[in-house]
């Protein structure tokens, strides 16, 4: 089994409602996102997927995201925009588009993480 890693950062603010705490209030992070790429096969050029493009699509599905205030972008203006959740969304957005996508993990923090995948 083959498996690419790539990552990409985005700068975003959010809150957590109903959180009881400091994370209630209006604060950003500097999100790093990692997809798993996973498969058996390798193209004729001796490639499972390439960089290039994994990373281009992942750019693409951030955008949405970069500099914004995730509660105000669906699905998060009606649901928490927790790590976990920003995994999951993320998951299906790549998994859409390049389907040996199988696992999202999200950093909201340089020691904190959340991953998404369906088993």
């Amino acid at each position: 089994m083959y498996e690419l890693i790539v990552e990409e950062t985005f700068d975003a603010a959010h809150a957590l409602r109903g959180y009881e705490g400091p994370c209630e209030n209006l604060h950003g992070h500097t999100w790093k996102v990692q997809v798993l790429i996973q498969g058996e096969k390798l193209n004729q050029l001796g490639l499972l997927e390439d960089f290039k493009s994994i990373k281009t699509v992942l750019r693409t599905v951030l955008n949405i995201y970069d500099h914004k205030h995730l509660n105000e972008i669906p699905p998060f203006d009606q649901e928490n925009p927790s790590s976990e959740n920003l995994a999951r969304v993320i998951y299906e957005n790549m998994k859409s588009k390049i389907a040996s996508v199988k696992k999202v993990s999200v950093w909201e923090s340089a020691t904190s993480c959340a991953s998404y995948r369906i088993s």
